[in-house]
């Protein structure tokens, strides 16, 4: 689906609509020539009455400022020791920013307003060292970040605390965004950055349950790129602290932003908090789906070629595996209920899904469906390979199976 699709997006407005996100940008994506696209999909976003805070970080900035100034910054990431030149830099850095934001803002006729929501308190020492102005938050003023939301304002949230007696303390972004979400219950939380998301040993994970995160933050830490090791962390305690979803996506991709948020298949990383996939029985509604989604493995003969009327015909056969009740994959059994025989038909993953387990999921989920019906084995056709076993078709499938000329293999699993 492109972004610009409007049916496709037109079935995420319901759920989406008066929820919030919060949308938590790097600073390098800040000044990155493509910021400019990413506040036009967030004006397409509160134009749909979803209602966005913005929260901003401030490292690259810090840098760039420490190397025009030739000092040596205590710290550039925010959780390290930030000493009081440091903390110059970063106040200038996140002005800058928070400036330019605003200035993007207004250019696409939003409201807007940065805001000092965040009280911190200061990180204190830890094993023997003391992290002087960097801080850590201690709580977010909600009710200020839901005043300004209910004017239809967007917050702007720089990565910087308050205490009670006005001192500033700099405070990781990331961090910032996991708190402001907590505290507004938003429903996303969307990280951009200069990575294309979540990197495992140089592999791109797509979704992930945040269990499956945890067991890899606890036991093979090093195998998350570092620069995205604080995303990873921050994003596994968003989803345990009531946040249904938190994407992780490359700001610098045209139209990302609204391809992640309006489309199953995403472009970065998705970490969710619960299962959002299911595999239901398909209706009558999803036959232009099951086509649309079974069409290149038609016309690469992977799949036979099922006419619409022929899918009508046996739609109570078909089952349809959802991501965010969006058809991502599907299945087929066959029922020959005098020879007590099922055939596994139609199982196809949409590529983008594919080696996320979907299938195996699929044809286990058959396979208990035909144990269920007492069926005493399951069959399967595949043109993957020229032997196969004829006499273990069913009398009525045999004849198709002939008519076809696809030569399939069959393959056969006896049920206990």
């Amino acid at each position: 689906m492109k972004p610009t699709d409007l049916r496709g997006i037109l079935q995420y407005i319901p759920r989406f609509r008066e929820k919030i996100f919060i949308v938590s940008i790097d600073g390098a994506i800040v000044t990155d020539e493509n910021f400019a696209n990413i506040l036009l999909d967030i004006a397409v976003l509160r134009s749909l009455n979803i209602r966005v805070t913005l929260v901003h970080g401030a490292s690259a900035q810090i840098k760039a400022l420490a190397e025009e100034l030739k000092v040596k910054p205590s710290d550039v990431a925010g959780t390290g020791v930030t000493d009081a030149d440091t903390l110059k830099l970063a106040l200038t850095g996140a002005n800058r920013l928070t400036h330019e934001i605003l200035e993007g803002l207004s250019a696409n006729d939003l409201r807007a307003a940065c805001t000092n929501a965040i009280i911190a308190h200061p990180m204190g020492i830890i094993q023997g060292v003391d992290h002087l102005f960097t801080g850590k938050v201690e709580r977010v003023d909600v009710e200020l970040l839901q005043t300004l939301l209910n004017q239809g304002i967007v917050p702007v949230v720089p990565p910087l605390g308050f205490d009670g007696d006005g001192k500033t303390y700099r405070v990781n972004s990331d961090s910032v965004a996991l708190e402001v979400a907590k505290g507004l219950g938003a429903i996303k939380l969307i990280y951009i950055t200069t990575h294309d998301g979540l990197l495992r040993q140089g592999q791109l994970i797509r979704q992930m349950l945040v269990a499956d995160l945890d067991a890899i933050l606890a036991n093979h830490k090093e195998e998350v790129l570092p620069e995205m090791l604080s995303k990873a962390i921050h994003a596994a305690a968003a989803c345990h602290a009531g946040v249904q979803r938190v994407h992780i996506i490359n700001g610098r991709v045209d139209e990302g932003l609204l391809a992640e948020v309006f489309s199953n298949d995403g472009i970065g990383t998705l970490i969710y908090a619960n299962e959002y996939q299911q595999i239901r029985r398909a209706m009558k509604k999803d036959i232009r789906a099951i086509q649309m989604l079974t069409k290149k493995a038609v016309e690469t003969e992977e799949l036979v070629k099922r006419p619409r009327v022929s899918i009508e015909k046996n739609i109570g056969d078909f089952y349809i595996f959802e991501i965010d009740r969006n058809p991502v994959a599907c299945v087929s059994l066959h029922l020959y209920a005098e020879q007590k025989k099922g055939e596994l038909a139609c199982l196809y993953v949409n590529p983008l899904h594919e080696n996320q387990g979907i299938g195996r999921k699929l044809i286990q989920f058959v396979e208990s469906k035909a144990r269920e019906m007492g069926l005493s084995e399951l069959l399967a056709l595949s043109t993957q390979a020229f032997t196969y076993f004829q006499s273990k078709v069913p009398t009525g499938r045999r004849e198709k199976y002939e008519q076809s000329g696809r030569k399939s293999k069959v393959l056969v699993k006896k049920l206990k």
